[in-house]
């Protein structure tokens, strides 16, 4: 397994089934009106930030995948943003292009693997090179109720793990949502409810899950939007 790039998940199709989501029309993530929601996928480096976009996209989001240092005054307004995963060690440098710029957005904010770390490192919590660094499929048990990327999800449930590092200490006013026998940190939220992380990959289609909360997050950033 090279130590800088994350594995490859098994070769059967990604074929994604999208629900009904609470707020939207059937099989899309516009609103009532028709208005679709705009949420952004930053390419931290990751070799599935195009099935983060991918998935957006099947839920109807207006998404695109921009680079990391892109400056926040030639962003779009975004109702919400993805940090995908990258490398090795990449969330632990403290340094992540300009994601702690994004971090400031008022809109909810999803960090995935290296932007999950990033995440926890910004808001004053750490990350570490993991003890028992995981690969593929792995169960993990939600806590602390899973809180709303988890919601209508399963108590146990299997996601796919490609990570040579991982966060081993919360922020402040954040909880753990997630954890695994060999990872304690598999997903956390803030306080607030609009900043979280995952260890795992949820685009990935061994994530049994994956989809749920990708909707989950879409309807998080539409009633960011419109409680604004």
């Amino acid at each position: 397994m090279p130590l800088g790039h994350c594995s490859a998940p098994s070769t059967h199709s990604s074929t994604i089934l999208v629900r009904h989501v609470q707020g939207y029309s059937t099989n899309t993530g516009e609103n009532m009106v028709g208005q679709p929601l705009v949420i952004d996928v930053v390419d931290n480096g990751g070799q599935w930030t195009h099935r983060e976009w991918r998935m957006l996209r099947y839920l109807k989001v207006d998404t695109k995948i921009i680079d990391n240092t892109t400056p926040l005054e030639e962003l779009r307004e975004v109702d919400g943003i993805i940090l995908s995963g990258g490398a090795a060690r990449v969330g632990l440098t403290g340094e992540l292009g300009n994601c702690g710029a994004y971090l400031e957005l008022d809109v909810p904010v999803l960090g995935i693997c290296a932007g999950h770390q990033f995440m926890a490192r910004f808001y004053g919590g750490d990350a570490r090179e993991s003890p028992e660094p995981e690969f593929g499929a792995m169960q993990i048990e939600l806590q602390n109720g899973g809180g709303k990327i988890f919601t209508n999800t399963a108590q146990s449930q299997t996601v796919w793990e490609s990570h040579n590092d991982e966060v081993h200490k919360v922020p402040e006013d954040f909880f753990i949502t997630a954890s695994s026998p060999s990872c304690k940190v598999q997903g956390m939220e803030n306080e607030q409810g609009d900043r979280f992380g995952l260890q795992f990959h949820p685009e990935v289609n061994d994530s049994e899950f994956g989809k749920e909360m990708f909707e989950n997050f879409v309807e998080i950033c539409r009633k960011a939007k419109t409680s604004k």
